[in-house]
């Protein structure tokens, strides 16, 4: 069982940048294949991107793809989201989800523990 708890949203101008947090509790936070999602108003949930266990391996949605950063820091059990040249498009509830499969994951059904999520907001 793994808790995650994501912070750092907030209202932000287009081209602006913003830094998600994701704090990992209650598990080995290195056994897990960790992602990132959004979900925008009357919108299915969207895979932004993922990071593997070792941090050394990176995967991206197309749409945020050389704009947004994953990282991880196994040492303080948190994984990050950077997020460059936000669009108003960007705008949705982002979540951060934990995968037991220690492998590629990619669809919301992969993930097993997921945060509460917390919002961004895109403004012209």
């Amino acid at each position: 069982q793994v808790q995650l708890v994501e912070s750092g949203g907030g209202l932000v101008q287009a081209g602006g940048s913003l830094r998600l947090s994701c704090a990992a509790s209650g598990s080995t936070f290195i056994m897990y294949t960790l992602g990132w999602f959004r979900q925008a108003p009357g919108k299915e949930r969207e895979f932004v991107g993922e990071i593997s266990v070792s941090g050394r391996w990176t995967y991206y949605g197309d749409s945020v793809k050389g704009r947004f950063t994953i990282s991880r820091d196994n040492a303080k059990n948190t994984v990050y989201l950077q997020m460059n040249s936000l669009k108003p498009e960007d705008t949705a509830i982002y979540y951060c989800a934990a995968s037991r499969r220690g492998t590629t994951a990619n669809r919301v059904y992969e993930y097993d523990y997921w945060g509460q999520g917390t919002q961004v907001t895109v403004s012209l």
